[in-house]
């Protein structure tokens, strides 16, 4: 069974950064995309970013320029570093990630990361 565990969330100020980590542990297959989503209360979960194994990304138009998804396969680690924050980031953080198995894909989510924005 995959185990996906974020950390780095906290509180911010505008304006300011802060670093996501996400780790998948125990796949026994290749680990392709990763995803980072978001969940405002209230609000859709919102797809943040996402990676290919082979470092091709793709951002939300709200986050583009501000955040910066990446990824250590060496260590099947994701990472989502941000700048600029606004409070309207303010939400918790999933990490996502599939594996490739050789009858399909299979999906893992973390449990979460809360990150607060204050203006």
């Amino acid at each position: 069974q995959v185990q996906v565990v974020e950390s780095g969330g906290g509180l911010a100020q505008a304006g300011g950064s802060l670093r996501l980590s996400c780790v998948a542990s125990g796949s026994r297959f290749s680990i392709g995309a990763m995803r980072w989503f978001r969940q405002a209360p209230g609000k859709q979960r919102e797809l943040v970013a996402v990676i290919t194994r082979g470092g091709a990304t793709n951002y939300a138009d709200s986050v583009k320029g501000r955040f910066t998804i990446s990824r250590d396969n060496a260590k099947n680690t994701l990472y989502l570093q941000m700048n600029s924050l606004k409070p309207e980031d303010t939400a918790v953080y999933v990490c996502n990630c599939i594996t490739e198995t050789p009858w399909g894909t299979d999906n893992y989510w973390g449990q979460g990361t809360q990150v607060t924005v204050s203006s």
